[in-house]
């Protein structure tokens, strides 16, 4: 990969895990972690270069509670509903931020275009409609863990990020990885060993 491609990937914020509390993730990634129960902050441009803050509605909160409570029977089918309440949410989230036409996966040509988002991102978005659900009681089998990365290159892998949700109590973590996706479009989840194993 030539010099300065290297030198904007990890400008944007893919590399690096934070241990800890999600706060330590918010401040290692110029995050800010929502405020009160329902204002978000939306990371885009890469690296959180842009923070849009964006006040879920009590309209937006019924909508919110009715989808993950089709998984309340559950953890499996409350997974199901996560990715389906994170797919609403970027679309709620989308017209006011500009990220709509949001593009998954590799992008780094992108890196810098307001609206675009990197896994940096798409960890901390997701982390944060997770912490307004949880605050708000709409997860019934999962709690919210700090985001996760892999790969640094030398192992021959991008580095890549995502959010994280865990089974309760002390269960099985999961990878909620919306940076593959398309605006809007469900996230990949996945048992986050599983994932941490993955090579691409």
């Amino acid at each position: 990969m030539p010099a300065l491609a290297l030198s904007l990937l990890f400008a944007a914020g893919c590399s690096g895990q934070v241990n800890g509390h999600a706060g330590s993730w918010y401040a290692a990634h110029d995050g800010v972690m929502p405020r009160g129960e329902n204002r978000i902050y939306v990371c885009h441009a890469f690296g959180c270069a842009r923070k849009t803050p964006v006040q879920f509605t009590e309209k937006d909160l019924r909508t919110l509670r009715t989808i993950l409570a089709k998984g309340k029977t559950s953890a499996r089918e409350e997974r199901k509903a996560i990715a389906r309440a994170i797919a609403w949410s970027e679309k709620r989230i989308g017209a006011e931020v500009g990220s709509s036409a949001d593009i998954g996966g590799y992008d780094l040509h992108n890196a810098g275009v307001p609206g675009q988002m990197d896994c940096i991102d798409e960890a901390t978005n997701t982390t944060s409609v997770l912490l307004v659900a949880a605050r708000n009681g709409y997860l019934r089998h999962h709690e919210v863990r700090v985001p996760v990365a892999r790969g640094f290159f030398l192992d021959g892998r991008y580095p890549h990020a995502t959010a994280v949700v865990a089974e309760r109590p002390g269960g099985v973590a999961y990878a909620v990885d919306s940076w593959p996706k398309a605006n809007g479009v469900p996230p990949v989840i996945m048992p986050l060993e599983a994932w941490f194993a993955a090579r691409s």
